[in-house]
């Protein structure tokens, strides 16, 4: 029989594969029982396979060996320091939280408790850690952060939809870790002389606003960050997309599953998974502060062949040789 103690989890295929592995290294290399609470700042898409069957997979009983919790903030950010404080009080031994907003709240809720951010996109700028190499404190994980990613999927975009000369950002302006990447994805825009606009917004008013300003501009093409608020109001983005006969760079595989036409960034499930490993070291007793940032080595292409030929474009070879996956 495996004795685990309490787990709280995500409702999300990749993140549930990662705390399987936790699991996995808990029965394995950890003598004594172990806590691990993950702070969600908005619910995700539900699991492929039901949570028995998952267990049952693992060796796991649902409810004797492991108990799953959901802790959600609805997409509203000020929600997470409550939820993390309430984890702090039931003194978990460590903490996973997979957005930069998330990180922060753990960060300001604990100083002894190590925290594990399964991917945060500028955790340096933001101030969740101190460096890469020496990310100081109870705090450290996997950066969203790679060099030339901005400048690949504005290649991407340009191989679709060769004579681009105009493109937006649709992000959500009140999240701090994005910051550096709209940053990033300008500067590309402007080297290649395509012309940008900033279209973040942080509310569903917000973001009707600026479908409004978008429908004014005709963008010849939009990146979608990945993130809690874009999640949350994936479907609405989607439908906007398509009315509008907006090609769209995605850089989350889920919207294109979803309906979108191409995405291209880290692979959410290796991050996850490699997330994992920081937390066997820290169970086996390493400290947080002396284990390095790492940022992705692991990137994912994408496209929606229904998709693109509903918005009328055909998709070179180039980008078909290279996809990991190809919808139809």
């Amino acid at each position: 029989m495996r004795d685990l103690a309490k787990l709280k989890v995500w409702d999300d295929p990749a993140i549930r594969g990662a705390l399987s592995w936790y699991l996995d290294v808990a029965e394995n290399r950890r003598p004594a029982k172990f806590r691990i609470a993950a702070t969600v700042a908005t619910q995700l898409d539900p699991a492929a396979s039901s949570e028995g069957a998952l267990w049952a997979e693992l060796g796991y009983i649902e409810g004797r060996t492991v108990e799953t919790e959901y802790v959600y903030a609805d997409g509203q950010f000020d929600r997470l320091p409550g939820l993390t404080a309430k984890l702090v009080e039931h003194k978990v031994d460590i903490i996973v939280t997979a957005s930069t907003p998330a990180s922060l709240a753990a960060k300001q809720a604990t100083t002894k408790i190590p925290i594990v951010f399964a991917a945060s996109s500028d955790p340096i700028s933001t101030g969740v850690v101190a460096s890469l190499a020496h990310p100081g404190g109870n705090v450290t994980g996997l950066s969203l952060m790679a060099s030339d990613l901005s400048a690949k999927r504005l290649e991407l975009i340009h191989t679709l939809v060769p004579r681009v000369s105009r493109m937006a950002v649709l992000w959500d302006s009140s999240n701090p870790g994005m910051a550096l990447r709209v940053r990033e994805m300008k500067a590309a825009a402007e080297q290649s002389k395509v012309g940008f606009f900033d279209a973040g917004a942080h509310d569903l008013d917000g973001l009707e606003a600026m479908f409004a300003e978008l429908s004014k501009r005709h963008p010849e093409a939009l990146l979608v960050t990945a993130e809690p608020f874009t999640m949350e109001h994936r479907a609405r983005i989607l439908d906007f997309m398509m009315r509008n006969a907006i090609p769209c760079m995605y850089e989350e595989s889920r919207f294109v599953e979803a309906g979108g036409l191409i995405s291209y960034g880290p692979s959410v499930r290796d991050l996850f998974r490699r997330s994992a490993v920081y937390v066997d070291k820290i169970i086996k007793g390493a400290n947080p502060a002396d284990l390095p940032v790492e940022q992705p080595t692991k990137f994912e292409l994408v496209i929606n062949l229904k998709t693109a030929k509903a918005l009328g474009l055909t998709v070179p070879e180039s980008i078909l040789v290279r996809a990991d996956k190809v919808i139809e």
